[in-house]
């Protein structure tokens, strides 16, 4: 028995989740089966290929729905969990018992856990403190911003070897082991500590340029990163250079996408008037009403720059100075 497990590439919450499920698998479905792993990255253009699901059992976590009938499992918790109305309807449609979709919780991991607990009579408290980490990575609930850009914690500096890896056999090893080590011993592996030092060095310019490119204007944020050759870069950054901001806008143009995101800042006292999801799904994109993205072919800098300042435009607190900080 061979199950395929796709998953949200370069994400903790995506590797998290991959790790509850497979444990989950073993421990109350199949403890023979054996399983493959794919990460999945959101582009332009349609997500899903016949070969992606090769398995006798296929299952995908904290990535969008598919409507293939090769599909036996799928967990999700975006906003944006549907490529289209067809999708959601055989969703909707669906009387498997295996498939599950709720976007109020924070992260995929904790919604997993959840189900699997009150469905199938999972439980594995070794996992309680990966489920703790991914809720709080994927759900911003740091105290501060400065505590989410600083990534003291080993669960951070994990976060961050697995949004920057390149290397799909590594990160599938990952995911075997924090479903059977505790996160810390995975955390503090010595060569994830190898991988994280560079990354930090890295961190720390990415601050200098988020902070020498942006802007604050009416409690927008917005930076152009398309010519800085960045892959990434920690999200919480442009809150702590402008904390009275209320949103963020930015643009990527990395080696697999050009990409806008768009985020809510999570520490700001004004209330939330925007469900930034919506807004990137008029583009193609999605994701939460906190926290979204639009993905490009890779270079498309011109169109993605139009639409993210017609964003930012959008977002505007029309009562707040032009020239706020």
């Amino acid at each position: 028995m061979l199950v395929n497990l796709l998953f949200h590439d370069n994400c903790f919450d995506g590797a998290s989740a991959a790790a509850v499920f497979y444990r989950f698998y073993l421990d109350r479905i199949n403890s023979s089966a054996d399983f493959s792993f794919q990460g999945l990255a959101h582009q332009a253009g349609q997500q899903f290929y016949p070969e992606l699901f090769a398995g006798d059992e296929n299952a995908i976590v904290d990535f969008k729905y598919s409507s293939s009938d090769r599909l036996t499992w799928w967990f999700d918790h975006h906003f944006s969990a549907f490529l289209t109305p067809e999708d959601e309807r055989h969703f909707r449609n669906d009387r498997s018992g295996r498939k599950f979709f709720d976007p109020t919780y924070k992260s995929c991991t904790k919604f997993i856990s959840t189900i699997t607990a009150s469905r199938f009579g999972f439980d594995c408290p070794m996992l309680q403190e990966l489920v703790h980490w991914a809720d709080i990575i994927d759900g911003a609930l740091y105290q501060d911003a400065q505590t989410a850009v600083e990534m003291h914690s080993p669960a951070q500096k994990l976060m961050a070897v697995i949004e920057a890896n390149e290397e799909p056999a590594f990160l599938h090893e990952l995911i075997r082991q924090l479903a059977t080590w505790p996160l810390e011993k995975v955390a503090t592996r010595p060569d994830v500590q190898e991988r994280f030092h560079p990354l930090a060095e890295r961190h720390h310019q990415t601050v200098r340029i988020i902070q020498e490119q942006s802007r604050c204007q009416r409690g927008v944020i917005f930076f152009d990163l398309s010519e800085t050759h960045l892959e990434g870069y920690n999200k919480f950054i442009p809150y702590q250079l402008h904390p009275t901001a209320s949103y963020s806008v930015s643009l990527l143009d990395t080696s697999k996408r050009m990409k806008i995101s768009v985020g809510w800042n999570p520490w700001c006292p004004k209330e939330r008037r925007h469900n930034l999801a919506k807004i990137c799904e008029r583009h193609g994109g999605g994701g939460h009403p906190v926290v979204a993205a639009i993905s490009f072919p890779p270079g498309e800098v011109l169109k993605a720059r139009e639409i993210a300042l017609g964003i930012v435009a959008e977002l505007a607190d029309s009562s707040a100075p032009a020239n706020a900080k």
